[in-house]
């Protein structure tokens, strides 16, 4: 494993935390009549924390597309999801709770998880796979269920919504991650000029935005730690199954090693659950009235 790629995925992951944090404090003020509209996204530009946090996302997401470059996106997603140590450790500083065993167990499980997947499984690269029919089917099932969770979302706002949400983004981003990762390729085959005239890039807008829009009605509607965890945890399986399904990312198959990486991803999605429920994790101001809001909504 590059030590190069290594720092530049915890790198933006430290962005990413932060910024999402930063983000749920200015989203979860803005009017309640936004929820799933991108005119949510224009009244939350006029809001410095909020600018704050998404400058971090895109130094995130550019740190993130440097260390894809260099290393396989199976490798690159579980370092990744490491985001939510560093949103808890800012969360800590707001909230002035400390750790306990709830937030130490989480933090163990996530990062023995992350160091089990990638030892036990070695990820290493390999030739893409060529069958246009295998790469769309897999890019249109992942669409389709964030199609279907969002529509469910919209339907269920004061339940599961902000959770759905969250799922359906991280299947959005973790499709977004792998395009990145061909358009990476393409750049490296021919420059801007093979960049530019594939479809990739303009996906990769399109999926980036779009997944803005669902995160934000997420933090709008509802506490950190109803939220994040999901989307933590979605991202990093939806893009794993991308780079084995169609990127020619290799894993190792033998029974103990499958084992192992299973065992390490059960335990990454475990300390991700554990510490976004975790207290230091913001629940929000008025959430109660805001519940009423949309009641009367």
């Amino acid at each position: 494993m590059s030590v190069l790629v290594l720092v530049l995925a915890v790198c933006a992951a430290c962005c990413l935390g932060f910024g999402f944090v930063l983000q749920q404090n200015a989203a979860q003020r803005a009017p309640l009549g936004d929820f799933l509209s991108p005119r949510l996204l224009l009244d939350l530009v006029r809001v410095p924390r909020w600018l704050a946090g998404m400058g971090l996302m895109v130094a995130g997401l550019v740190l993130g597309a440097l260390a894809l470059g260099g290393g396989e996106l199976t490798l690159v997603e579980p370092l990744l999801a490491t985001n939510l140590l560093f949103a808890l450790a800012l969360s800590r500083i707001q909230t002035r709770q400390p750790l306990g065993r709830q937030g130490w167990a989480g933090l163990a499980l996530l990062a023995g998880g992350v160091t089990a997947f990638i030892l036990a499984g070695e990820p290493r690269g390999g030739s893409a796979v060529t069958d246009p029919l295998r790469h769309w089917l897999i890019v249109g099932v992942m669409l389709g269920l964030a199609l279907l969770l969002t529509l469910c979302a919209a339907r269920l706002r004061l339940t599961w919504g902000p959770t759905l949400l969250a799922v359906a983004a991280g299947l959005l981003y973790g499709v977004q991650d792998a395009l990145t990762r061909v358009s990476g390729r393409r750049f490296s085959a021919g420059g801007f000029a093979e960049l530019l005239t594939g479809w990739q890039p303009y996906a990769v807008v399109v999926l980036g935005v779009t997944g803005l829009v669902l995160v934000q009605s997420a933090f709008e509607t509802a506490p950190l730690r109803r939220s994040l965890p999901a989307l933590t945890a979605a991202q990093p399986l939806a893009g794993i199954a991308c780079g084995v399904g169609f990127l020619g990312d290799r894993l190792h198959t033998d029974a103990g090693a499958l084992a192992w990486q299973a065992g390490g991803l059960a335990a990454v999605v475990a300390g991700i659950v554990l510490l976004g429920l975790h207290p230091a994790m913001p629940q929000g101001t008025g959430e109660s009235g805001r519940e009423r809001a949309l009641e009367r909504s």
